[in-house]
This record gives C-alpha cells, sequence and structure tokens, in this order.
C-alpha cells in the first residue's frame, strides 16, 4: 500500500463516522423532542368547567386527536366555588376513561391559582347569577371576568399559551376584552367560528341530499354568535352525486347546484338566523367540536387548500374596522393561523360591511362604558322590506343570555344570480332581515 493512501482510506473513514454520529444526534433528538410532551404534558384549562359542553369536550381532548398521539395532556377544570362538587364528578369520570393520553385531571376554584403554566385556556360560556334588565346590562356583565381572565392569563399562563373563546354568546366581545385585557397574547387569543359555519354546511348539505363533511369553503363573516354574513362565492360541494362525476378532489360551486333563489333567500337565511338567534342546536356537543377542531387545526394545520373560518382581532385587513374581533377567512398552518388576504373576489360591500361592523363596535363602547345605549343598525330598505313578521318575532324562543342581534345574507359573486338558468327576470338575490334582537329578562 503507497504511502499516500493510507490517510486518504483514513480521511473517507472519519468522514463515514462523522456522517454515521451526527444521524444517530439528530434521530436522538427527535426521539428526545418526541418524548418531551410524556414528561412534560400539556397543561390544559377549561373555564365554566361546569358547563354542558365541557362534558362533550374532556372524552375528544383525551383522545388523542386533538394534541396528537404522542402528546401527553394535563386538564385542569375551573369555575367558581359553588360547582366544585359537579367539577370533582366529573373529574372522577374523566379518570374512568382510562385515556393513555391523560396524565391528570384536576379542579380549580380558587381565581388567583388559575392559569398556572397553562399551555391552552378554552374560554366556555360563562354563567351568570344574577338577572339583567337590559341588553347594554348583558353586554357589560362580561367585562369584569374578562378583565380577571385576561389579568390571570399574563401573570400565570404560559408565554405561548393558546386562548380559543368559544360558546354561544357574546363569543366576539369577550375575545375581544379578553385581548384588551392580556394584549401580550392577543395574537394567540381566538374567537371560534366553526360551530356557525358547521350549521350553515348542515343546512345546505341537508338541501344537496349529501353529507355536511362534503360541503368546503363557506365563509362566516362577522359576528359569530350574532350578526353574521355567510359567504358561498367559494364554496363547495365534494362528491356529489349527479350527471357529473369526478374523482375524490373533484369538487362543484354551491352557487351552481342551489337553483332556488327563494331557498337561499328565504329559508336558508332563516333557517340559520333562527339557530344562532335562539341559540337552538347548538348545544354542549357542537360546541365541543367545534372548539376541539379549532384546536387540532390551530396544533397540525388545517386540511390543504381549506378555508376555515375564525374570529382574530381586525387589523384592517378586507376593508374591516381594526380593533374588533371579527371572524374572517383563515387558514392553520406552522402552529399558527393566517389571514386569506390573497383570496380573489370576496370583496364585501360597504353597505354590507357597515351593517357587519356596526354592532360590534357598538358591543365594545357598550362594555366599556364608552356608550350607554345600544342601537342595532338597521338600513332604510330593512325598514319596509324583511322576511320576518312581528308574530315570527313574538313567537321566538329566545335562550337567556343569547342577546345577539342575528341576521345572515348568503354573499355571492357579484354579477351573477343564484337563479335557474331560464329565470329571464334575471333578479339579483339579496336576503334582507329584520333586526331580530331579543330582549333581556325583565
Amino acid at each position: 500500500m503507497s504511502s499516500w493512501s493510507m490517510p486518504s482510506m483514513m480521511t473517507k473513514l472519519m468522514k463515514t463516522i462523522a456522517q454515521e454520529n451526527l444521524q444517530t444526534l439528530i434521530e436522538t433528538e427527535l426521539e428526545k423532542e418526541s418524548l418531551k410532551d410524556l414528561i412534560d404534558p400539556l397543561q390544559v384549562w377549561i373555564t365554566s368547567a361546569a358547563a354542558p359542553a365541557c362534558y362533550s369536550l374532556i372524552p375528544i381532548l383525551a383522545s388523542g386527536e386533538v394534541f396528537g398521539v404522542n402528546t401527553e395532556i394535563s386538564i385542569t377544570l375551573f369555575d367558581n366555588k359553588q360547582t366544585e362538587k359537579i367539577l370533582q364528578i366529573l373529574a372522577t369520570e374523566t379518570q374512568d376513561l382510562v385515556s393513555p393520553f391523560l396524565r391528570s385531571i384536576s379542579v380549580c376554584t380558587r381565581a388567583e391559582d388559575a392559569f398556572r403554566q397553562a399551555h391552552v385556556v378554552v374560554v366556555l360560556d360563562d354563567p351568570t347569577d344574577q338577572e339583567v334588565c337590559s341588553l347594554e346590562d348583558s353586554i357589560r356583565s362580561r367585562v369584569p371576568l374578562c378583565r380577571l381572565y385576561g389579568y390571570l392569563l399574563e401573570q400565570n399562563a404560559h408565554d405561548s399559551v393558546r386562548v380559543v373563546v368559544g360558546g354561544k354568546t357574546f363569543v366576539n366581545l369577550k375575545a375581544a376584552m379578553l385581548m384588551r385585557y392580556a394584549p401580550k397574547l392577543a395574537h394567540n387569543i381566538v374567537a371560534v367560528a366553526l360551530g356557525v359555519e358547521g350549521q350553515a354546511k348542515a343546512t345546505l348539505a341537508r338541501k344537496l341530499k349529501t353529507a355536511s363533511s362534503s360541503i368546503k369553503d363557506v365563509i362566516i363573516w362577522g359576528n359569530i354568535s350574532g350578526n353574521s354574513y355567510v359567504d358561498l362565492r367559494k364554496a363547495k360541494v365534494y362528491r356529489y352525486e349527479s350527471a357529473i362525476w369526478g374523482p375524490p378532489d373533484f369538487s362543484r360551486p354551491i352557487l351552481s347546484l342551489v337553483f332556488d333563489s327563494e331557498w337561499i333567500n328565504r329559508e336558508f337565511v332563516a333557517t340559520l338566523q333562527d339557530l344562532v338567534s335562539t341559540g337552538k342546536h347548538f348545544g354542549g356537543m357542537l360546541a365541543a367540536h367545534s372548539i376541539a377542531t379549532t384546536l387540532k387545526y390551530w396544533y397540525h394545520g388545517s386540511p390543504p387548500g381549506e378555508i376555515v373560518s375564525l374570529g382574530v382581532l381586525s387589523e384592517g385587513q378586507f376593508g374591516i374596522p381594526e380593533g374588533i374581533v371579527f371572524s374572517m377567512p383563515v387558514k392553520f398552518e406552522n402552529g399558527t393561523w393566517v389571514v386569506l388576504t390573497d383570496l380573489q373576489d370576496i370583496e364585501i360591500s360597504e353597505q354590507i360591511m357597515t351593517r357587519i361592523t356596526s354592532d360590534l363596535i357598538q358591543e365594545k363602547l357598550v362594555a366599556l362604558g364608552d356608550l350607554i345605549s345600544f342601537q342595532p343598525y338597521q338600513s332604510e330598505v330593512e325598514r319596509t322590506i324583511s322576511p320576518a313578521t312581528s308574530d315570527d318575532q313574538e313567537n321566538q324562543n329566545v335562550s337567556d343570555e343569547h342577546k345577539a342581534n342575528t341576521q345572515f345574507d348568503p354573499i355571492q359573486e357579484e354579477g351573477k344570480d343564484v337563479v335557474k338558468p331560464d329565470d329571464s327576470e334575471g333578479k339579483p338575490v339579496e336576503q334582507l332581515t329584520d333586526q331580530n334582537r331579543p330582549t333581556t329578562k325583565a
């Protein structure tokens, strides 16, 4: 063997060993990372844990579906002292699930201990112990608890805590108040809109006689638990049984399949309006599923190419006034959410924007004491044209706590009518609803 070949062979051998060592190091670090969550479980706090939604939420969180099968969680049920017995029963039943992903479950009724090292905080509908005699009182009654939660979140929670506000009552307002009193965490506080989005998809699915899971990209704009607009311009249906068929990724626009403009204008809107204004069919199961799905997307990303509705703090996107929590189209990726400002043909007219934002702005002003009286927005046209009668309004079954104004408009592509191809009139489809704001208990 020549004198120069030995060093050359040694160099190659050393490089091979170095590469193997590097690969082993990388694999070891990845293994440590995957075991980290098992060593230090994810701390999940649920507020107003005596609420019915919590009973449906816990099994989903403990299933491993939301945070992943490599992540253990510890759940803390947080509520007032009067609910302690209920929380203890709930905790015991949760332990009986024997979930391999649940490290522990505990109960907390002391406010000063709330959210300690929390990675996730779920804010459910808060019960009110006292009756309110006006809408304004109902709005203002949300502020003290949000102020307390905001302070405790910044004091006790993990720096990267993720806060999801769910339920059916003043969802946008509560998220906005939490952001005000926990400004450092504002980007990590969101309002869940998937419940309303799901109701819209299910209503469309029943009309088309298809599965609601086949309908995608329905956008909810505005006040999740109040004055919202359902945007069908991007909505699509997959696996739809018709004369036109295609592969699993083949879809058809919803507006090309729903020819009944009267149904879109009246029944579709009235159904959603009734569901949101009364809280009908928005029970614990739907609230829990919506919250869990939002968290799943936040941690693992939303389906590629799919539009998701989420209530976030407006920074002026789409012409929305800054500083209000507003439901808009987003996607989840890389552990965060991104507003889909690059979507084409989803401009919102000034009239619609004014109508959507008016109530949200007023709610915030009333809550902060800058406005004494709430005046629901109503255009001149709306005062004369309305699908609902006064009898309908009187007979409406209103939940004790839901006070939000509820209106829906299916927004369509400009210049395109949701009518049959042979419709000679070509009238644009526009839903005009009454200001159906329920009053609070006297």
